[in-house]
């Protein structure tokens, strides 16, 4: 069976929105590779019926073409967005569906363009990912960290090649 895209471009990147406030993900959560700072202009479905491309930068790892948006930075965003535009809709659940692309998010900032032109140039995320984070730190000795098997697997591996 095939998935329905809501954007006309193939599918590009992964996305992964992060929930914990204390975590900045300077590293790839996937991979361990470093990320960095790029931005993109993100395709943003609100409760109820509303679109919005958003101009947002992001930790980006280029191995995985992971996005890691923190949940904190993308809501204040919204909300301040909101404020002027629709405080009613400040709130609601919305999904991040992908990305448009740059130049004509751009030029939507200067002339406003039709929802249909904008899925025209807007690709959907391949997949999401889930961020797994648990806070270092000193814990008893037969104290097992609530992160998955496959994570703590690939740790031990890291360590051992560091000795």
């Amino acid at each position: 069976m095939r998935k329905s895209r809501l954007g006309q471009l193939s599918p590009r990147y992964l996305f992964a929105l992060n929930p914990h406030a204390d975590y900045r993900a300077s590293r790839c959560p996937h991979c361990n590779a470093l990320t960095y700072p790029r931005k993109f202009a993100l395709l943003i479905h609100i409760d109820p019926q509303q679109l919005i491309a958003m101009g947002k930068t992001c930790k980006y790892c280029s191995q995985c073409e992971l996005i890691i948006a923190h949940q904190d930075e993308l809501e204040a965003e919204l909300t301040d967005k909101f404020l002027k535009l629709d405080p009613a809709i400040i709130g609601n659940d919305y999904l991040v569906i992908g990305t448009v692309e740059q130049k004509v998010w751009r030029e939507g900032l200067n002339k406003p363009k039709a929802m249909a032109e904008m899925l025209a140039h807007t690709a959907d995320f391949k997949g999401y990912r889930d961020i797994e984070y648990f806070p270092g730190g000193w814990y008893p000795k037969d104290f097992v960290p609530p992160i998955p098997e496959r994570r703590r697997q690939r740790d031990s591996r890291a360590r051992k090649k560091k000795q």
